[in-house]
């Protein structure tokens, strides 16, 4: 591994970038990192990837730019000394934690986002309704969330931290501050979220990103550590 050089472009306090600084301290993988802080950095990041969306990870050694928190993951993954610890070998197993990454993508991280964002929108130019589905939306993947949790007893995908772990655990983390759920009608996302936060991994991100808090633009709960 020691051969690869791997630069990821993101900001600490991005889900998404999240998401996949939870992947390379899970598989402990050395990586540099160029942080998006300015328009000196956002150029660069345009210049590999013009939608300009983090992260963005280089391989300089193999000479190989992926953006896409997803992808970004499943490769370095392929890197893990021992092989794949985040996408499981077994077919099934990966296929699981393929599916259960997408919805914490898809049905939280991205309603959160949308409820985030339209709080940097100018007067006049608010989201009411997207906000409202994006809350419904996230209402409906509590409650599935919660059941998938209930049959598993532990990770979303099964008994294995996977990929969609390091997808729920930025996404769950900011969704509480914004669109709270149920802790009586979901208590398995509760227990859930609590050992997220307790993972190593992901309770150094967490740790990582509090400096940036004063970006957020909401107000935290009383409660949040």
């Amino acid at each position: 591994m020691d051969s690869h050089r791997l630069i990821l472009h993101e900001h600490p306090f991005a889900s998404y970038c999240q998401k996949v600084l939870i992947a390379l301290y899970e598989l402990d993988l050395p990586f540099g990192t160029r942080l998006i802080t300015d328009e000196a950095s956002r150029r660069e990041l345009a210049s590999l990837w013009p939608l300009e969306k983090m992260p963005v990870l280089r391989d300089e050694t193999a000479g190989l730019m992926l953006p896409e928190s997803t992808t970004i993951i499943e490769y370095l993954d392929s890197l893990a000394p021992g092989g794949p610890r985040l996408v499981p070998g077994d077919p099934a197993a990966a296929l699981q934690a393929r599916l259960w990454d997408r919805f914490h993508d898809q049905y939280v991280m991205n309603p959160m986002q949308k409820i985030v964002g339209d709080e940097l929108r100018p007067d006049g130019r608010r989201d009411t309704e997207g906000v409202s589905e994006a809350r419904r939306t996230l209402d409906t993947a509590y409650g599935i969330l919660d059941g998938q949790l209930a049959s598993t007893g532990t990770w979303t995908a099964g008994r294995s931290f996977t990929i969609a772990d390091c997808a729920a655990a930025p996404a769950l983390f900011y969704a509480r501050a914004v669109h709270r759920w149920d802790e009586r009608l979901q208590p398995n996302v509760a227990r859930y979220y609590r050992d997220l936060m307790a993972w190593p991994s992901v309770a150094r991100v967490v740790d990582e990103a509090r400096p940036y808090r004063e970006l957020f633009p909401l107000p935290w709960p009383d409660d949040f550590e």
